[in-house]
């Protein structure tokens, strides 16, 4: 069945590995996209757009490697960003042959404040672009969508042309960017409307909503939309993205399902209908989620909708006494709905392999035997100076231990401090090099993070600025395992590295590492595009 047959359904188009990696310091690898793009494959997103193919080699591999192992005959449609310019169409549709269901997703500015001083074209110089470049992706794939850029600060009637032209040139997704998240859901509602009546063949497309958060209403105005007609919603997990970020896909995910008796009306459904209104399986919402922060870094702020910490958390007494009584009456959805685990106390410095393999499966978790043996041998050295191990523990034990790392880089071997209120801190590190010396080092610092950090940029000898530090309990508890997460600016670009100890100090300095060392692949793959050239 195509796509364009499900209009009775919202269709989830997932842009976290595009939009998404936009993020300062979100940077990822072909290794850590891959492992993104099986999980959102797993949540069950109908559309992944891979990546921007034409913005570099590393971006191409990502999206030629997505296409090939995700892009299955029965997985999601894989898509690939490309301007209306012939080069990038022809990169996007290069990187995208692999995938059964390959898309072009092409754009170009329409607004007159970005014509002006951004294109620097003509209205009808633009109308003559999107047609002719529409027909031209055409020509590589039969699923083509198109977007006019700042489409919500377009005048109308000069969007309704573009649009029409688009369609008729072969566009089967027409997308509508709220491109810097000016609109109100009010607005977003009008302009849908506007479309829909005033181009004329707009019936023969799926119509789209790209919804931007600078305002912080992205998914009222995403669900404002969908009230209109839209029947795609280009969203992110965790809401990553550009500048203030996007629709955060658990957010619309979990609005449509809790509010079901709502939006099934503008589907032209009973009320009480309990067919999904979109293809997610919400179980592997939590999982994702945490997939997509630990590897981009980016933590997830405890009051965050539907996956922060606090989401499902009852402090004062008034709500927790009401919670005993009756859930409902403080919770609008169950934990177990986003595949949140209980927090329940199931393993410690005595249990074994199988127990703990079995274990991690209940979270969801398939480790290979190599992966498996890694994460076991921290749980135990965890477990030693830990009483009792909670699934959150094991979350962070696996998640630090199965990171995905390419061969090269920076090995941290050993960490020593000495620090006091009457002793000056002091680091000692050892570190192996990517071309396997060992090197020691010590240095001074204001605290013993600083001197850390010190001593291993006298041994990386990178030069770097520490943009952020942060530090996060995984649980609570004075032997509590911390999360912190650095974040380290290279020459305008940032990079982002996270770890989890029961010694914060020791958790740093294995973040500032993967931070040093997604700065160093990125180094690596610079130098190789300037020899190639």
């Amino acid at each position: 069945m195509s796509i364009r047959s499900q209009a009775d359904r919202v269709i989830i188009f997932d842009t976290t590995l595009r939009d998404g990696e936009q993020s300062p310091g979100a940077t990822l690898n072909v290794e850590e996209k891959l492992a993104i793009a099986h999980q959102l494959a797993l949540l069950g997103v109908d559309v992944i757009e891979a990546g921007f193919a034409v913005a570099s080699p590393g971006d191409f591999q990502a999206v030629k490697s997505i296409a090939e192992q995700v892009g299955i005959a029965d997985g999601p449609i894989i898509c690939s960003l490309a301007r209306a310019v012939r080069q990038d169409i022809q990169t996007a549709a290069e990187a995208l042959k692999g995938a059964a269901r390959p898309r072009i997703h092409t754009m170009i500015s329409t607004s007159d404040i970005h014509l002006k001083y951004q294109l620097k074209k003509s209205r009808s110089e633009v109308l003559a672009i999107a047609q002719e470049m529409v027909a031209y992706a055409k020509y590589f794939v039969d699923d083509v969508e198109f977007s006019p850029m700042d489409a919500s600060r377009t005048e109308p009637e000069f969007l309704y042309q573009v649009l029409e032209r688009a369609i008729a040139a072969g566009a089967t997704t027409i997308n509508i960017p709220d491109t810097v998240g000016y609109c109100t859901p009010k607005e977003i509602g009008n302009l849908i409307q506007g479309i829909r009546e005033n181009v004329a063949n707009i019936d023969q497309v799926i119509l789209s909503i790209h919804t931007q958060n600078d305002l912080g209403l992205a998914t009222a105005n995403a669900l404002a939309a969908i009230e209109n007609g839209v029947r795609q919603v280009e969203c992110t997990i965790n809401g990553i993205g550009e500048r203030a970020g996007n629709a955060a896909l658990e957010e619309i995910v979990m609005a449509l399902q809790v509010r079901k008796p709502f939006f099934n009306p503008y589907f032209g459904r009973a009320v009480d209908s309990d067919v999904p209104l979109c293809n997610i399986k919400t179980q592997e919402i939590y999982k994702t989620s945490c997939l997509v922060s630990q590897l981009t870094g980016m933590l997830i702020q405890p009051n965050k909708a539907i996956v922060g910490a606090n989401a499902f958390a009852h402090e004062s007494g008034i709500h927790q006494d009401g919670i005993i009584k009756h859930r409902q009456t403080y919770e609008i959805m169950e934990a177990s709905a986003i595949g949140l685990p209980e927090n329940r106390i199931v393993l410690g410095k005595h249990s074994g392999r199988n127990a703990f393999r079995t274990r991690l499966k209940e979270l969801g978790f398939e480790l290979s035997e190599a992966d498996l043996n890694k994460a076991f041998n921290r749980f135990k050295e965890v477990a030693d100076k830990k009483k009792e191990m909670s699934d959150w523990d094991l979350e962070a034990i696996v998640r630090d231990e199965t990171q995905l790392y390419i061969d090269s880089g920076f090995q941290l071997e050993h960490v020593q401090v000495i620090c006091g209120d009457c002793t000056c801190p002091t680091a000692t590190i050892t570190i192996v090099t990517p071309e396997g010396k060992i090197l020691t080092d010590a240095s001074v610092g204001t605290g013993p993070v600083d001197a850390v950090y010190q001593a291993i940029n006298r041994l990386v000898q990178i030069p770097n600025q520490l943009t952020e530090f942060s530090v996060q309990s995984v649980t609570a508890g004075i032997d509590a395992l911390g999360t912190v997460t650095v974040r380290i600016g290279h020459e305008e670009r940032i990079f982002s590295g996270q770890a989890s100890d029961t010694d914060i100090v020791v958790a740093a300095a294995y973040a500032y590492i993967n931070a040093l060392n997604r700065l160093y692949r990125y180094l690596q793959t610079q130098s190789q595009t300037m020899v190639s050239v």
